[in-house]
């Protein structure tokens, strides 16, 4: 099976990466998935810090953005395959 870069920078078959984003679709576009992943993206892409903020708090909040962000990067995918 040939190898492809995912969504998230890991290499994987497009077959495996398109049932990952087809998964996190049926998670998160239920109602409560909808309110779970709202729920995040306030904690994380919304949330602004200060100046005070240190090194290592920054990045672990990045961290946190950008799994959320892949999140919602997975959810357009299942729309434009099936297109």
């Amino acid at each position: 099976m040939p190898m492809n870069l995912g969504l998230d920078g890991y290499p994987r078959g497009k077959e495996a990466d398109e049932k990952i984003s087809k998964d996190i679709s049926a998670l998160f576009k239920t109602p409560n998935g909808k309110q779970v992943l709202k729920y995040l993206r306030s904690i994380t892409i919304e949330a602004v810090t200060g100046p005070n903020v240190s090194d290592a708090e920054l990045r672990h909040l990045e961290g946190q953005r950008y799994l959320v962000a892949v999140s919602y990067t997975h959810l357009t995918l299942p729309t434009i395959c099936s297109v």
